[in-house]
C-alpha cells in the first residue's frame, strides 16, 4: 500500500464533498445571519419599517392621539415605545377674569420636571399614541424659546 492516499483523503477530495461543504458553510452563514438579524430586530436595533427615521440633532414635535403637543428630541423610535428627552410643552395660562385678554389664551413654554408629581426628563410614548411628529426648523419660535431657556439654565 506504499503510494495509496489514505481513504479519507480521498473521500474529503471529491467534487461532491466540496460541494456539500460550500452547502454547508453557506448554509451556516445564512442562519448565523438571521440570528443576528432576529436579535437586533428583537432589541430594536434595526430601523422600523413604521416609523421614519429620525435626525438627532433636531428638535421635534411630538402630536399625540390626546392632543398634546412635546417638544424634545426623540430617539428610540424603533421599539414598541419611542423615547422622547429634553421635555418641553406649552402651557395655556388662562386669564383670571373675563374679558381680561381678548384673543385666547397666553401660552408659555415649560420645561417638564418642575410639576407637582416630579417627573424625570424623559418620556416613554406609546407608538400608537403618536398621531405625527415633525422636525422644527432652527429659527422656530419653538426652539429659539428652548435654546433662550437653555442659555438661561448654564449661567
Amino acid at each position: 500500500m506504499i503510494g495509496n492516499k489514505d481513504s479519507t483523503t480521498q473521500t474529503c477530495d471529491t467534487p461532491d464533498f466540496r460541494a456539500k461543504r460550500k452547502f454547508f458553510l453557506a448554509f451556516a452563514v445564512v442562519v448565523v445571519v438571521l440570528v443576528v438579524l432576529g436579535v437586533l430586530s428583537l432589541f430594536g436595533w434595526l430601523p422600523s419599517a413604521n416609523f421614519p427615521s429620525v435626525s438627532g440633532s433636531d428638535w421635534q414635535a411630538v402630536f399625540l392621539t390626546n392632543n398634546q403637543v412635546y417638544f424634545g428630541h426623540l430617539t428610540d423610535y424603533n421599539k414598541g415605545y419611542a423615547t422622547l428627552k429634553d421635555i418641553f410643552y406649552l402651557r395655556a395660562a388662562e386669564p383670571l377674569q373675563q374679558g381680561a385678554t381678548p384673543g385666547g389664551p397666553n401660552l408659555s413654554l415649560v420645561k417638564l420636571g418642575a410639576e407637582l408629581h416630579g417627573p424625570q426628563d424623559l418620556m416613554y410614548i406609546p407608538k400608537d399614541k403618536i398621531m405625527f411628529w415633525e422636525s422644527l426648523k432652527k429659527d422656530s419660535q419653538v426652539v429659539q424659546a428652548i435654546n433662550g431657556f437653555l442659555a438661561q439654565q448654564k449661567k
